[in-house]
């Protein structure tokens, strides 16, 4: 039943409110609200010609409805929850057995746990060429540089897990100027590019990732994916100092993950010319398949010199984007790969 408002003139507005007397609270449809003046909110309800009780009705109506289509949603939480505990427990051993002999290691060990996990969830990650990183002894990992380096975070999962080995890595400066994480730079080995400070990391027998391209590749890399390495020769210098193999490293959809903005490119790379800081806005963490393939070591070789290595080093993360990447990038065709596990073909 439609209820009626006896509307009274107010001098101040203009508009017909109904004064509280004039209403009926007796009403079954307005017993629902408070006692409170509540005029203009009825007065409204009286021009949209609203039928209380039969929004309720309808109500109840469609609350049934409604929770049968919540319900497999919940369901499917459940079992995603249920797939992610699964997951980790599969590595409750080699967690147990880390913390029992080094409560540090058994720390990084669960953060490799967390981080397998939302690659294999996220990403549906899968690294290809894993062999090719030596169980023991020195190796210089050289990689494409994306707008976020996460699939190293993986790749450093991967290795600690699967290998029982922590991949040393080298960062940016400014990275060890961001409050708060000291520690983490200190429990994953992550230090600043020098010659002799990563020359001394492999001389010890660990195993190393450099990105030559560094913040520069990260930021103005596009979805051509460029090789942006300005003829830098440090990490050359590093692997034959320490005589050291390279090994070349890239991900499939790196930059479908997370991407940089296009516009104001000169203003940003005009800023970064001046701070050397990446204030570059970063969009993304998409749902992108991800798939590292890890190239054939590239041996020592003592009649290389450093612009030779270097060249080798870069024709092959070259090869490795040409045989499995779709250039342009595209987001959409990343998403269709992930969803449906399909295998992205190129087109020649």
């Amino acid at each position: 039943m439609f209820f009626s408002i006896v509307p009274i003139t107010n001098a101040n507005d203009g508009l017909n409110v109904p004064s509280y007397s004039d209403i009926d609270m007796d009403t079954p449809a307005l017993q629902f609200l408070p006692t409170n003046d509540n005029s203009t909110f009825l007065w409204l309800l009286g021009k949209l010609n609203v039928d209380i009780d039969y929004a309720r009705w309808l109500g109840w109506l469609f609350t049934p409805i409604i929770i049968s289509f919540l319900l497999p949603v919940l369901i499917l939480i459940l079992l995603y929850m249920s797939s992610l505990w699964l997951f980790i427990y599969k590595y409750r051993y080699g967690l147990v057995d880390a913390y029992r002999h080094d409560f540090w290691y058994g720390a990084i060990k669960t953060l490799a746990v967390v981080w397998e996990t939302i690659g294999w969830l996220w990403h549906g990650h899968e690294i290809e060429g894993l062999e090719n990183i030596p169980i023991e002894g020195p190796a210089l990992i050289v990689y494409y540089h994306g707008a976020i380096p996460i699939d190293v975070y993986y790749l450093l999962a991967r290795v600690i897990l699967k290998k029982g080995r922590l991949v040393h890595t080298v960062g940016d400066r400014f990275l060890f100027k961001i409050p708060g994480w000291n520690v983490l730079m200190e429990a994953f080995r992550v230090i600043p590019g020098t010659v002799s400070s990563c020359s001394n990391v492999l001389k010890e027998g660990n195993i190393l990732a450099i990105a030559p391209g560094g913040v520069y590749e990260a930021q103005f890399g596009t979805q051509l994916y460029e090789v942006l390495w300005k003829k830098r020769l440090g990490f050359a210098k590093v692997a034959l100092e320490a005589q050291t193999p390279i090994i070349p490293m890239f991900t499939q959809n790196i930059r479908e993950a997370f991407r940089t903005a296009r516009w104001g490119s000169r203003f940003w790379q005009w800023l970064y010319s001046r701070t050397k800081l990446p204030l570059i806005p970063i969009y993304g963490f998409f749902p992108v398949k991800m798939k590292t393939f890890i190239g054939k070591p590239i041996p020592y070789d003592p009649e290389n010199t450093p612009e030779i290595l270097a060249a080798k080093a870069s024709n092959a993360i070259q090869s490795l984007i040409r045989e499995h990447q779709i250039i342009p990038g595209s987001i959409w065709k990343a998403l269709m790969n992930r969803i449906f596990n399909t295998r992205l073909v190129k087109s020649v």
